[in-house]
Parts: structure tokens; C-alpha cells; sequence
């Protein structure tokens, strides 16, 4: 059980650091409306993953069990690749986009639209097919109420840490060199954390099989 809260939690924690198209909505909509109004945009998961998780589930479910090491073995690597993204950003010293990026013309105003903007994101896809799918499915082969609880590590960590990075941007503690180097460690931190140990599991089915 804890297994696969850490893993929900940690993936969840690791991708609300990621910069992209939904953390650049968060950031113009707290310049454009404050903190407070903006906190609803953090349940924008909710609505858009249900299309996105249940299509990837269904494909990994119906597909060889081989093949689900292959994409256990691909997810790792594409954390890893997205550590290395992190890791460039650090170096950087500038994780977050900035709101000029999104037209104030069609910046989203409700939940429903933060949605839209995240289900025109295209990390939402590969993680559900390459991380979250195969671990939802792997959990749920070993009891249902641990597939249960790695969903609710996942949406309440994705939730809640969105929530704080609303808060923190409107209160512009994002907004120095210092803080995006922080937040770019500790999500590179996680990202190879989380990239080694699915590598780790599925080269050890590989060797195994």
C-alpha cells in the first residue's frame, strides 16, 4: 500500500513542478485575477484526465503482458528525459513560462477551460500511458483498493500542490532566481527517483523473464 502511494504521490508532486502550458495558465491568472480566484483552476486534472486515463488504460490493458514491460521500461526513460528537462531549467535558474505566452484574449476563466488547456498538453498523455496506466493496472491485478489508493496519493498530491503553487505565485515568492532553482531541484530530485525505479523494475522482469 504504501508502495503505491509513494509512487502516485511522487509522479503527481514531480509533474505539478513540470513547467507547461497549465503551470503558464496558473501563473497569468493569478496576475489577472489574484491567488483566491484562481485556486478552482487546480481541480482542472479531474475533468480532463478522465478521457486521457481511461483511453490509455484501456490500450495497455488490451495489449500483450510482455509489452507492458516495454512501456514500464519507456515510462522510465521518459522520466528520466523529463528530469533532464528539469535539471536544464535549474541551470537556468527559470522553471516558469511567462504570461505573455498565453493571448489575454483566450486565457481560460473556469475550471472547465483550465481542462481544455491541459487536455491540449501532451505530457498528460504519455504519463498515462507510460507511468500512471501501468501502474494503475499493476496495482489493481494485486487488490483494487491498492489501484484506489495510488489514485487518490496521485489526484490529492496533483491537487493540493497545484493549490500551493497558486498561492505561492500570487504571493511572487516564484518569482525569484532562488525559488524556480528550488523548484527545478526538487522536481529533477523526484523525477530520477521515480525514472530509477521503474528502469529497476522492469529490467529486473526482462532479466527475470
Amino acid at each position: 500500500m504504501l508502495g503505491a502511494i509513494l509512487i502516485g504521490a511522487g509522479y503527481a508532486l514531480s509533474a505539478s513542478l513540470q513547467p507547461g502550458p497549465l503551470q503558464a495558465f496558473f501563473l497569468s491568472r493569478v496576475a489577472e485575477h489574484g491567488w483566491r480566484r484562481t485556486l478552482p483552476a487546480a481541480f482542472a486534472p479531474l475533468v480532463s484526465d478522465g478521457p486521457i486515463a481511461l483511453t490509455a488504460i484501456l490500450l495497455v490493458h488490451f495489449l500483450p503482458d510482455s509489452f507492458h514491460t516495454y512501456l514500464q521500461l519507456a515510462g522510465g526513460f521518459l522520466l528520466l528525459y523529463f528530469a533532464r528537462g528539469a535539471f536544464l531549467s535549474f541551470r537556468s535558474e527559470g522553471i516558469n513560462q511567462p504570461a505573455e505566452s498565453l493571448p489575454s484574449s483566450s486565457t481560460p476563466k473556469t475550471v472547465f477551460q483550465a481542462a481544455l488547456v491541459n487536455l491540449l498538453n501532451p505530457n498528460p498523455y504519455l504519463g498515462w500511458s507510460l507511468v500512471m496506466g501501468p501502474a494503475v493496472l499493476a496495482a489493481w491485478v494485486e487488490s483494487p483498493s491498492l489501484a484506489a489508493a495510488l489514485l487518490l496519493a496521485f489526484y490529492t498530491t496533483m491537487i493540493s500542490s497545484s493549490m500551493v503553487i497558486i498561492y505561492l505565485m500570487g504571493r511572487a515568492l516564484l518569482l525569484g532566481p532562488q525559488a524556480r532553482k528550488s523548484m527545478a531541484l526538487i522536481s529533477t530530485v523526484l523525477l530520477v527517483g521515480l525514472g530509477v525505479y521503474f528502469v529497476y523494475l522492469a529490467g529486473s522482469q526482462l532479466v527475470s523473464g
